[in-house]
């Protein structure tokens, strides 16, 4: 099974937040996910990203593939 790490959207309309999930890379954007891993919250300033460092590590050791809106997200986490 192909897996992935993405971005599920929650909220209202112009207030979303963000789940951080482990899915099968087959299943669409808010189908049913296998894990949630940490949460995102844009709405906030700044931007809270909260994420289990431990189950992150182990999901990407097994290979799984990060979106390109995760991958964004990671790279302004370390810069600041």
């Amino acid at each position: 099974m192909a897996v992935a790490l993405r971005l599920f959207r929650l909220g209202k309309k112009g207030h979303p937040i963000y789940r951080i999930i482990a899915i099968d890379k087959r299943k669409k954007r808010n189908g049913n996910y296998i894990e949630a891993i940490g949460s995102y919250h844009p709405g906030k300033n700044p931007f809270t990203l909260e994420i289990k460092e431990e189950r992150f590590a182990y999901w990407k050791e097994k290979g799984a593939h990060i979106s390109e809106g995760l991958h964004k997200l990671l790279k302004s986490r370390k810069k600041s």
